[in-house]
């Protein structure tokens, strides 16, 4: 009898029928994004979306983002769980596009893996679709690439890039932003997705196991370090529409580099703002961690959002309203500072953050304590 003919790609380390199940695993998630303007179904080379409804702009402008998770995906591979890995692709992609006041309207991500396992990537594009969902974000395509021999069975990475829509006069940014406006702080779920490198690092250092018990947050130290991003899209542009009136100028997301550095890049040119410390407590991860690596808060400022994952530059006149607003939504918000054309006081502030030529930040004063919270 001749034998079965081989697969040589499967000998080489790629299945391709591990990816078709993949595929059908994720399917009814995927779909779930789907509104009337998403034409074809899941599986095809290109996504289509439909594009009139940008007739009903006077000048529509798209706003494009890609980004992706960083060294957070190595804690999910270690403690095998990644059903909330999508949350924070989507948080770091999509957020990114409502700091000009977008609107997101479709998604398309990538997974990078030395296996597929089905599962796993179900798992993961999941977690993608819910938080897409949550955005009102069409996911439209994506790709899952099997990479033997460059990545480890269990390895893997994902990325992702979203478009959205915005009209011409209402782009936020710095030309918007006006002496004397007020800086609010909109609090982070945690660690979101920053920082990973340094997070390991200390863990590593102290000898703890990701399954190890945590007490201070009631999990292992694994879960309790992929809490999921928080999502800032929805609740920005119902405030955005709730305060029609233009009164909110620019908005930041608070990622790589630390509050002052992304604060630093929405105001204009001349312009200067300290950001209070004693206005918060940072959030209990950054304390716990900042303990056992033994490193002041403040020395970690560059690295980690310290509770604060998305700044606000409004009009004064609105703080209140926009406090109240963000509350409804279940967000906590407060002023951290002031933004001021005057003279500037003397030392050092963070400034041209990432190739922006934008204002002055720096952050003053003490922390406050664990135990009073915030202002």
């Amino acid at each position: 009898m001749a034998a079965s003919p081989t697969n040589p790609y499967s000998e080489a380390g790629v299945d391709t029928a591990a990816g078709d199940l993949a595929v059908e695993l994720m399917k009814s998630s995927v779909r779930a994004t789907h509104g009337p303007e998403v034409l074809g179904g899941v599986g095809g080379f290109a996504g289509l979306f439909d594009a009139s409804a940008l007739l009903g702009y006077t000048k529509p402008l798209l706003a494009t983002s890609t980004d992706g998770v960083g060294t957070k995906v190595a804690i999910a591979q270690a403690i095998d769980k990644h059903d909330t890995i999508g949350q924070d692709l989507v948080g770091m992609v999509v957020d990114d596009i409502v700091v000009v006041g977008a609107k997101p309207l479709f998604m398309t991500d990538y997974i990078a893996c030395g296996k597929v396992v089905p599962e796993r990537i179900a798992d993961i594009v999941r977690g993608i679709a819910d938080a897409c969902t949550a955005t009102g974000t069409a996911l439209v395509g994506g790709e899952t690439a099997e990479h033997p021999g460059l990545l480890g069975p269990r390895d893997y990475d994902v990325a992702g890039a979203a478009t959205g829509v915005v009209e011409a006069d209402a782009v936020l940014g710095a030309d918007r932003v006006q002496d004397g406006d007020v800086v609010l702080a909109l609090a982070s779920s945690g660690l979101h997705s920053n920082g990973y490198s340094l997070v390991r690092h200390i863990i590593t250092g102290a000898g703890i196991g990701y399954g190890d018990n945590a007490a201070d947050f009631g999990a292992t130290w694994g879960e309790a370090l992929l809490e999921p991003t928080r999502l800032y899209t929805l609740p920005l542009l119902r405030l955005i529409d709730a305060l029609a009136d233009g009164s909110i100028h620019s908005l930041s997301h608070v990622t790589g580099g630390g509050i002052a550095a992304n604060l630093a890049r929405v105001p204009p040119v001349g312009s200067w703002a300290e950001v209070d410390r004693s206005t918060w407590s940072p959030s209990p991860v950054f304390r716990v961690l900042s303990d056992i690596a033994g490193t002041p808060l403040e020395e970690t400022e560059g690295t980690w959002n310290l509770g604060i994952g998305f700044l606000a530059v409004i009009e004064a006149g609105q703080k209140d309203a926009a406090i109240a607003a963000l509350a409804a939504e279940g967000i906590d918000a407060w002023q951290v500072a002031t933004v001021s054309t005057g003279a500037r006081p003397a030392g050092a502030f963070e400034e041209g953050a990432k190739g922006v030529d934008g204002g002055a930040v720096r952050l003053v004063g003490s922390y406050r304590d664990s135990a009073r919270g915030h202002n």
